[in-house]
């Protein structure tokens, strides 16, 4: 048989064999279903630049919850993250940039604020390593950038946060980027309550429990005594992020309290709100402010156990909690 005749069979062959396929889906699996793996595999979709979600383990486990809730998605109603860059090794001056896209496939430009700024960028390692909270700047074209160096290699996500004028609801996209060089993980191994940053002690107390709202105390002390001059920054005493180990889900906390005013301090605890989707290991990052120095303290929980069926989740559209801002 001739070249073209077999390549026009094996053509016909393969339309008959999608053709099969897609009738047996349609048949056993509900429309719904169908509907939900294409919005999945658009969300894990990669952008340009180093974002190579393909080669990073962790990208996609999702231990059941869905993925963009929980600030694993490169696209959520019609905004998209595009355009991520950054240095492709350790040791490297270059910057670190983004573009939001909107439903209409332009650069959003108009943004609220949110914790007193447009956008929060959190970059972290897979293994939980490596953790900043950082502000990007804008330009007027929508490009967000910020100067980056990376200290070690490895895969790491990072995660826009955001609030669109269009809509007024927050939202966080994410994707990873990777980083060449020895890579060295250094997991958690274990619940870690307790830690030092910078000479000030930081202790969490409370039970995590999967699938409730959980209170969390964080109780800051020096050299034994109380630390009683923590600083409003970013509108809040302190700033919590929680990321699932494993995939790096990201979780929104509420502090408790009003806002602080002006000028106000307070300490040594900071109280906030969290729910933590399904059970496991969630690793925990702590910002907070004191004579002008802000500092982040890394601490790991293991959830507890799981909400009773009518336990309420307080988790809203794109992973933020209903009843107050959320936390950065």
């Amino acid at each position: 048989m001739k070249a073209p005749a077999r390549l026009g069979l094996y053509g016909l062959v393969l339309v008959a064999v999608f053709a099969v396929a897609a009738f047996t889906a349609n048949a056993i699996v509900p429309d719904s279903t169908v509907q939900a793996w294409a919005e999945e595999t658009t969300d894990n979709d990669h952008t340009e630049g180093h974002d190579m979600t393909g080669d990073d383990p962790h990208a996609g486990n999702t231990f059941g919850a869905d993925a963009t809730s929980l600030g694993l998605g490169l696209a959520q109603d019609g905004y998209q993250l595009t355009g991520v860059t950054a240095p492709t090794a350790t040791g490297e001056d270059g910057e670190l940039s983004l573009t939001v896209t909107g439903p209409d496939g332009n650069p959003v430009t108009d943004f609220e604020l949110e914790h007193e700024k447009e956008l929060h960028l959190i970059v972290v390692r897979s293994d939980g390593q490596h953790f900043r909270h950082v502000h990007p700047e804008r330009d007027n074209q929508g490009a967000w950038s910020i100067p980056w160096e990376w200290e070690a290699a490895g895969s790491y996500r990072v995660f826009a946060d955001f609030v669109p004028a269009e809509t007024g609801s927050g939202m966080t996209l994410s994707t990873s980027v990777q980083v060449a060089g020895d890579y060295a993980p250094a997991p958690a191994d274990g619940p870690v309550t307790e830690t030092t940053i910078d000479g000030y002690t930081v202790a969490v107390s409370g039970d995590l429990v999967a699938g409730s709202g959980s209170e969390l105390t964080m109780t800051i002390t020096q050299d034994g005594e109380p630390v009683t001059a923590l600083e409003p920054y970013l509108g809040a005493f302190g700033h919590l992020v929680a990321l699932r180990d494993g995939d790096l889900a990201y979780l929104h906390v509420h502090p408790h309290g009003d806002a602080p005013a002006a000028g106000e301090t307070s300490g040594p605890d900071i109280v906030f709100e969290a729910t933590a989707p399904t059970p496991g290991r969630y690793l925990l990052f702590l910002d907070f402010q004191i004579d002008g120095q802000v500092h982040t303290a890394p601490l790991v929980l293991d959830t507890t156990g799981e909400a009773s069926p009518g336990g309420s989740s307080h988790e809203g559209a794109g992973g933020h909690e209903e009843g107050g801002d959320h936390e950065h």
